[in-house]
């Protein structure tokens, strides 16, 4: 026997032991195989078509969050406006209110000022109408010590500037 040319006994039990090794791995090996080959060729897929989805959910998360921050400046933007509004109108307020105090405080002196004038004037008069007495009493050389014989003459000056 030599091994390049088998002897056709052998090569008849070698076809036979192919044709039952075969027929056991067409009947149960091969099916095995393909399924495990589809089941991974299924996964694969499922799991290429779960990638698209999470990355057109990415996408789609990337554009609300665009979304959210655009709301989010432009709430930003009204409440600053508000804020510079509310400031305006508080700087408004304070410069009618300091504007009205002034006014009250302004209008307070001058009724003191007008007060102290008035209050001036009664001492000046009463200063001319003492002067005017002490140069009365010297022009007339009379006495005028006593409060009676002063205000006798005040009346009499009184009564002859009316007149």
């Amino acid at each position: 026997m030599s091994l390049i040319t088998p002897d056709f006994g052998l090569l008849v039990w070698m076809t036979l032991i192919f044709g039952i090794v075969f027929f056991v791995l067409a009947k149960w090996g091969f099916p095995m195989i393909t399924d495990s080959i589809q089941k991974r060729a299924d996964r694969i897929n499922e799991s290429i078509r779960q990638a698209k989805e999470a990355e057109e959910r990415l996408r789609n998360l990337a554009s609300e969050q665009a979304a959210i921050i655009e709301e989010a400046s432009k709430e930003q933007t009204r409440i600053l406006k508000e804020a510079a509004s509310a400031r305006d109108k508080i700087i408004e307020q304070a410069k009618a209110q300091a504007y009205d105090e002034a006014s009250k405080i302004l209008d307070q002196a001058r009724v003191q000022i007008a007060a102290e004038k008035e209050s001036a004037m009664r001492d000046v008069r009463k200063e001319v109408a003492l002067l005017s007495v002490s140069v009365a009493e010297k022009v007339l050389r009379k006495d005028l010590d006593s409060e009676k014989n002063s205000s006798e003459l005040v009346s009499r000056f009184v009564d002859e500037l009316r007149s």
